[in-house]
């Protein structure tokens, strides 16, 4: 695989997924009736928190502070949704917005990593950082319980899109190709988790001792 190639070629999609993220934070501060300047932190940060903790686990230059479209993109978000009446949102909009972010932040995150030389499993594992922080981190400043404490599939759902972007990739199959099967696998794993309520199994093991 040609990862410079493939980086490149997939800078869109990491522009996608920072966009999805910034709407479901903007509209976790527009679901708490916060000020415009609260929007933009939340968009600011779900857009950029999973991929800046990559970028300093790896070693690369935090990509937004590198490429000013990404928090101008993000800021953007936030004025657009502050300015829109709220009967446009469904209540489920969070939910499907950070599916889609999950899903293409996986892929990128994964991505990136490869492309930077990291091996295959820790890069896949950046793929699952970089989709997920950005979420945590928006859920702790909402005061709200953080998705990834919750049985609900979630990360689970970030880690089937990384891994098998990786592993289509090592097959030596197309990147994009990898990319459009593994975002498609993590999207539908959590869609299906939205509308089913899909669950992982909780530990009962502290029952025992009663």
């Amino acid at each position: 695989m040609n990862s410079a190639l493939l980086f490149s070629a997939l800078g869109w999609l990491d522009l996608f997924g920072i966009a999805v993220f910034a709407v479901s934070g903007a509209l976790v501060a527009a679901r708490n009736g916060q000020t415009l300047v609260t929007f933009a932190f939340f968009a600011l940060v779900t857009g950029v928190g999973g991929g800046t903790v990559r970028d300093l686990l790896i070693g690369a230059p935090v990509f937004w502070v590198q490429d000013s479209r990404v928090p101008i993109l993000c800021l953007a978000i936030a004025l657009v949704v502050w300015m829109t009446p709220v009967r446009i949102w469904k209540a489920g909009a969070v939910d499907w917005f950070d599916a889609i972010g999950l899903a293409a932040y996986s892929v990128f995150g994964a991505a990136k990593a490869l492309q930077l030389g990291i091996d295959p499993v820790p890069a896949a594992i950046m793929g699952v950082i970089t989709a997920s922080v950005g979420g945590v981190i928006r859920d702790l400043l909402a005061g709200e319980p953080s998705i990834i404490i919750r049985p609900e599939i979630y990360v689970t759902a970030g880690a089937l899109s990384a891994f098998a972007f990786v592993a289509l990739a090592q097959t030596g199959m197309s990147g994009i190709v990898a990319a459009v099967i593994a975002f498609v696998a993590g999207f539908a794993l959590r869609a299906l988790a939205i509308v089913k309520g899909l669950s992982l199994p909780i530990y009962r093991g502290a029952g025992d001792d009663a």
